[in-house]
């Protein structure tokens, strides 16, 4: 076989995981998926919402750009350049659906796996020794009720809590720097289409940690700030916020501070003062609920503090 051939496979093969993957999230409610695609360092290149019918189209030429070797910089995690390779860029899926909810468990050792295998739709291997299980259950009458679910399962099988629910791309290499040299592929380890359990199935699998007491939070005593017309401003899209955020240094999601940060921020132009503004993000931020149940209240207040502190200079920059 001569290389051109060799390399053809190649990339035949990653195009066939890689719709497997998509064919697996479509057999349990998956109908769209959001792609992202960021280099070696974690830098957010571009990001978009497919039907999965379009997706199919522009996988192959999608899958083939990404793999596409170019010299680039490593760097550390406060932006120096530490070294240099050839890579090319990482391609993140999240499975988006109407009908269920998918709950990510990530960075999971074999035994932590053959907890979940009975239960999950699909397991991957992301690196050696590191894999993913995605479980399907009906969607939840309220998002607040996924989450904590979510955050139940993954707190009994001791999974990363910040996953995204982004997952690399099967079939795709895995670019992180400290693979430099030898990037290994994404590879789909189990695939079981149309396999959805119910949360009681994961109760009795003994997957589901008991509910957790809900966090003392002391409420910051407030005093009302309306808009000049008198009415009550509106609070802004925490989920937007999220999304918007750069990525996090550590794991493949947004950095869930700086969405705090933004939405505090965002919140504090439109009106609300910083008591109201960090009441608030303890409501909408699974990060400020977490610091509170680890009784650090704090969190939310000096999120607030910061954001109205660069609200105040970016009018100060506007009057001068």
């Amino acid at each position: 076989m001569s290389k051109a051939d060799h390399v053809r496979g190649g990339a035949v093969t990653a195009v066939s995981e890689a719709q497997r993957m998509l064919d697996t999230f479509a057999s349990v409610g998956a109908n769209r998926i959001h792609v992202t695609k960021t280099d070696i360092n974690g830098t957010l290149l571009w990001g978009k919402t497919y039907s999965m019918e379009d997706l199919r189209k522009v996988l192959p030429a999608m899958i083939r750009v990404a793999e596409q070797l170019q010299e680039c910089d490593l760097l550390d995690k406060s932006g120096n350049v530490v070294g240099h390779t050839r890579a090319g860029g990482n391609l993140m899926v999240r499975p988006m659906s109407e009908t269920a909810a998918f709950i990510q468990l990530d960075d999971l050792t074999e035994a932590k796996l053959d907890r979940v295998r009975t239960a999950a739709f699909l397991t991957v291997r992301t690196s050696p020794g590191n894999h993913q299980a995605w479980i399907a259950v009906p969607s939840f009458a309220h998002d607040q009720d996924r989450k904590d679910f979510t955050r139940r399962v993954k707190k009994q099988v001791t999974a990363d809590s910040s996953a995204s629910g982004s997952v690399r791309l099967a079939g795709a290499p895995n670019f992180k720097p400290k693979y430099a040299g030898n990037f290994p592929r994404v590879e789909i380890v189990e695939a079981s289409p149309g396999r959805i359990t119910t949360p009681d199935a994961l109760e009795s699998l003994g997957l589901v940690a008991p509910p957790e007491p809900a966090p003392t939070v002391v409420k910051f005593k407030t005093s009302r700030n309306h808009s000049r017309s008198g009415t009550e401003p509106t609070w802004p899209d925490y989920e937007r916020c999220v999304k918007g955020a750069p990525p996090a240094r550590e794991g493949d999601g947004p950095d869930r501070s700086m969405a705090d940060f933004f939405w505090c921020m965002m919140a504090i132009q439109r009106g609300w003062n910083i008591e109201e503004t960090a009441n608030k993000l303890l409501e909408v931020s699974p990060k400020a609920q977490e610091r509170a149940r680890l009784r650090d209240e704090g969190y939310a207040l000096i999120t607030a503090q910061n954001a109205a502190a660069e609200a105040a200079r970016g009018r100060q920059k506007g009057r001068g």
